[in-house]
Formats: structure tokens, C-alpha cells, sequence
């Protein structure tokens, strides 16, 4: 019998070979599905269907290969230099890559994996527990450190990825200061989850580094091309737009599909995001904006600010856009505001812009 468990936040523990035998009764229904996937796996099933996450356009069904899911557990565990037999946290949703790929990894490491419902902040029903492994996307981040049984946690933890949306810069200044190491990831499905990390840690932009074994290229318009194993070494021609340092390093610009051309000059709205973000959480905390284009009858496109439960009329927002025009490009400010009842997110947390504009469309 493999000596690693599955453990539940209920306190109910499961072998792996009790999963392969199909033998957990009376669990929560919310962890049926992911021991069901964990069955198939244990059984050696050749291949699953994976649903994207929808945040660059409609959810779609693609197929992947048990040895694409192997191939990039193996070079995750390679590139973070994690032991086998390691403890981990799974607090994803396992319907989508990165909790699948986190319960795949457990197997594959034969790790004692803590699998927690997903929920904004992490806890554990255990006190005083190293672990060495956990992934979260940037609200489960946010939401962890600025509880206190959450942050302590997180200061148990010796390594940390984030995925499924950019880190904010106050976010990552926040993050910088936990104990263990911490990185943003950046893949997709396609990929079989992440292909690169950067460290959160580290001074100056954000610089992403392959994992073994991945080549990068871009096309004249900068858009990232990859040849990776856990994508059976199939060219991916992505809408990434990167400055690329070498075939194993970038900086991430953004999506070359949501590019704001403003009489000429190419605006990307994740950068201007992280240039907004500090500001708008200093006049406006606890409620979120996205950047996105709108028609211009002189400049074709430009900025649309989108903010949840935000108004024009608001008496914050006047020193907010103050604020703005003292602190960033004058490319970047804003020319519309566009308030909105709710921000809406995919399954996997990302911020879904399309859902969100739909009814004002």
C-alpha cells in the first residue's frame, strides 16, 4: 500500500489504494469528483477532458494525454525542487487543470495531499502543520493574508504558486514578505497548467522562467510560441504579447486580443491594470475595476475604466482620477467609466470581462 493519504477537511482519511478501489463512502459530495478523477488515474485511465477556463473566450472541451499530465507534474516538482513524499494543499476547484494537476501531482509524488473545499481563505483543521507545497489564484492570496488563522498558514507553507490571473503590485509587495518562496505562474490549459514561473520575490518586472525541457519563440507581432513536452511538444501560437529575453525567459505584456489601439499607439490592458491597482485600492478597497477598450470617434479606440458599484458621481472619484493622471502614462488614463452592478468571475476566479459587459453591450 502507497503510505500516502488523501486527507479531507472533514478529518476522514483515504489510501490511495482505497480510492483505486473505488472505496470512500460517505464523503462530502463536494470531493466526488476529484475522487473519481483520482480513480481513473489510479487505474491507469490514458486519457482525460479538460475544460478551459473561458476568461479569453468560450469554454471549450480539449483532450490531454496521462503522460502530458505526468510530464508536467514531473518538471513542476523539478523546477520548485520538492521532495517526494511532500505534504501539499489542494484548495482549487478540481473540475478545472490546476486543481486536477495538483491532485495529479500528489499522486505522482506520492504526497499527503490536504484537500480543502475552495474557498477564499486557506485553513486547515490542523494546527501546526508544515507544508511544503500549495497553489492558490490571487483572491484566495489576498483574502489569506489579511486574515489572521489564514496568514499564519501561510507562513507554514514553503512554497507558494499563483496562478489563473495576474498578481497586483501591492499584492505581490504583500506576498514578498511571507517567509517561504512564492511564484506566478503562466500557462494555460493547453499546456497541461503552467509552463513558466517568475519569482514574486524578486526586484523589478516580473521575469518568467521555463520549466525543463520548454522552448519559447514569438512571431513579428511578439505573440509567445511554445514547444513544450506537457503540450506533446505541439507548436502553441498564443495571443501572449511578450518581450522575450531568451528561449527561456520573458516578460508577460499582455493579450494581444484584448489590445486597446488608441489613434496608433498599442495599450495593454493588464499593464495598465497593475499601473491602476495601487491607486484604486486607496480610494476604493474591497471593490474591483478591469480596464477594456471602448469605441472613440477620433482615436478609433480608448481606455474604458470598469468599475463595480462605482459611479461618476462618486465623491472619491474625482481625487482618484487625480491621483491617476499625477502617477501614470497620459496614454493610459481613462476616458470613459463605466459602473457595474457586479464584476463576474469564471470557475477558476478570473475576472470575466465579456460576462461582465455583456448586458451594457
Amino acid at each position: 500500500m502507497l503510505e500516502r493519504n488523501i486527507v479531507m477537511t472533514d478529518d476522514s482519511t483515504h489510501y490511495f489504494d482505497d480510492i483505486k478501489a473505488g472505496k470512500w463512502a460517505r464523503i462530502d459530495p463536494a470531493f466526488y469528483g476529484a475522487m473519481e478523477f483520482c480513480q481513473k488515474w489510479l487505474n491507469g485511465e490514458k486519457s482525460f477532458t479538460l475544460k478551459t477556463s473561458g476568461s479569453t473566450g468560450p469554454p471549450k472541451d480539449i483532450t490531454v494525454s496521462r503522460e502530458q499530465m505526468i510530464l508536467s507534474a514531473r518538471a513542476t516538482k523539478s523546477f520548485l525542487k520538492l521532495r517526494k513524499g511532500c505534504r501539499m494543499i489542494c484548495c482549487l476547484n478540481t473540475d478545472m487543470i490546476a486543481g486536477k494537476m495538483m491532485l495529479v501531482r500528489a499522486m505522482e509524488w506520492e504526497a499527503l495531499i490536504y484537500l480543502l473545499k475552495p474557498s477564499a481563505t486557506l485553513v486547515l483543521p490542523f494546527n501546526n502543520v508544515w507544508v511544503d507545497f500549495t497553489a492558490l489564484v490571487p483572491l484566495q492570496l489576498q483574502a489569506s493574508l489579511e486574515n489572521k488563522a489564514s496568514r499564519a498558514l501561510l507562513n507554514q507553507i514553503g512554497t507558494i504558486i499563483i496562478g489563473g490571473a495576474p498578481t497586483s503590485p501591492e499584492l505581490r509587495e504583500k506576498a514578498s514578505k511571507l517567509p517561504g518562496k512564492i511564484y506566478q505562474t503562466f500557462g494555460m490549459t493547453e499546456t497541461v497548467s503552467h509552463i513558466a514561473m517568475a519569482d514574486l520575490k524578486a526586484e523589478g518586472p516580473l521575469i518568467y522562467k521555463v520549466l525543463p525541457r520548454v522552448n519559447l519563440k514569438v512571431d513579428a507581432a511578439k505573440k509567445l510560441i511554445i514547444e513544450a513536452p506537457m503540450s506533446g511538444y505541439k507548436r502553441i501560437k498564443t495571443q501572449d504579447v511578450v518581450d522575450l529575453i531568451d528561449n527561456k525567459t520573458f516578460i508577460w505584456k499582455g493579450r494581444a486580443d484584448f489590445v486597446i489601439n488608441s489613434g496608433g499607439v498599442k495599450l495593454y490592458p493588464d499593464e495598465l491594470e497593475a499601473a491602476v491597482d495601487p491607486h484604486w485600492r486607496k480610494y476604493f478597497p474591497g471593490k474591483r475595476f478591469f480596464i477594456t477598450s471602448a469605441s472613440d470617434p477620433k482615436l478609433g479606440e480608448s481606455v474604458l475604466l470598469v468599475c463595480e458599484r462605482v459611479s461618476s458621481k462618486d465623491p472619491f472619484i474625482q481625487p482618484f482620477l487625480h491621483t491617476l493622471y499625477e502617477n501614470i502614462h497620459p496614454y493610459w488614463m481613462p476616458k470613459r467609466l463605466l459602473n457595474v452592478d457586479t464584476i463576474l468571475l469564471t470557475p477558476s476566479g478570473k475576472i470575466d470581462k465579456r460576462a461582465t459587459l455583456k448586458p451594457y453591450v
